[in-house]
């Protein structure tokens, strides 16, 4: 096997949402494939960089309210033009409201759907038009959900949002693959984050959730990173339009 296959060396590689969760796993796995790391978040990513740094790899943080989609495009054309072209993007970036469906507001609906859903399309956009305009190769890939496949309780907008998200996955390899981008997405099981925090803590939703993952354990962070680093290099040459679940066998039970 050639291992140059899996390699990021020289690669540079927009992670949205990388101060913490999967987001900080996805940027540590480029890191230590050889990737140099552009974060992007509204918040502080100080550990994020510190724990890059411990793997000697590079990483430059930005800062960006990813609600709003004119300054996430700003941001990534800023990031382009300091930093040199991105050779990839994840679209990580992503928050969650759980309220009975008779509840919802439509605050809470917007918020959602602009982040999780909206902003990950035109921040792909904004790569596709630099990529396309330079004849350049160019990889996205998108973090969808197991709720992409199943209906969920008590998280409407996240549903349809991650529902939304792997459509457009498979519009954009359809418009894009036989022009050297690779657009492709991962389907995240149940991981400890800081999303999933409510969930671990209700003894009852955790043991019914243990009770049907395979694999007996929640995912780690590095579980979806080392994903990434497959969908973002070389080894994933002839995907397009691919949703990879990384679930413990969640879908298969």
């Amino acid at each position: 096997m050639d291992l140059s296959a899996f390699s990021l060396s020289g690669k540079t590689l927009m992670v949205t949402g990388a101060n913490t969760g999967i987001g900080q796993g996805i940027a540590l796995s480029i890191g230590r494939a050889g990737g140099r790391v552009i974060g992007v978040g509204r918040s502080s990513m100080a550990e994020t960089a510190a724990l890059m740094a411990k793997e000697g790899a590079e990483f430059a943080e930005v800062r960006a309210d990813l609600g709003s989609t004119k300054e996430a495009q700003a941001m990534f054309d800023a990031a382009w033009d300091r930093h040199g072209p991105i050779d990839g993007l994840v679209n990580n970036a992503g928050i969650i409201k759980r309220v009975d469906a008779v509840d919802f507001t439509e605050d809470d609906w917007d918020a959602v759907m602009d982040i999780n859903l909206k902003t990950m399309f035109f921040l792909a956009q904004s790569m596709g038009r630099k990529a396309l305009a330079g004849d350049r190769p160019a990889r996205i890939v998108n973090i969808a959900s197991m709720l992409s496949f199943q209906g969920g309780i008590r998280v409407a907008s996240y549903t349809a949002s991650k529902s939304g998200v792997l459509g457009i996955t498979r519009l954009l390899a359809n418009e894009w693959a036989a022009k050297g981008i690779n657009v492709n997405a991962i389907a995240p099981g149940y991981i400890e984050t800081n999303n999933t925090e409510a969930l671990r803590n209700d003894p009852d939703r955790s043991a019914s959730i243990l009770g049907r993952i395979p694999a007996g354990r929640w995912g780690v962070p590095s579980d979806i990173g080392d994903a990434a680093v497959f969908l973002l290099a070389p080894a994933s040459n002839y995907m397009h339009g691919a949703v990879i679940p990384v679930d413990g066998g969640w879908l298969a039970r």
